[in-house]
């Protein structure tokens, strides 16, 4: 799928499993509480751990691709 390859790309230099701040910056320097939403309601699927969110990168190119 090419569109993937793109995404793949794009986020290349990010880390495998991004933090908030992390989702915030691949897409696009969105809000904090936008950041939050997304995962909270699912948009984005993430783990967290203790207090903190973990999101695997694969979630973030799977929710723009979708």
């Amino acid at each position: 799928m090419q569109n993937n390859n793109y995404t793949q790309e794009m986020f290349a230099d990010y880390h495998d499993v991004v933090d908030v701040s992390g989702l915030q910056s691949m897409l696009g320097n969105i809000g904090r509480q936008t950041a939050y939403e997304l995962v909270r309601k699912g948009s984005i699927k993430a783990i967290k751990v203790g207090k903190l969110y973990r999101i695997p990168k694969i979630n973030v190119i799977a929710f723009l691709t979708q």
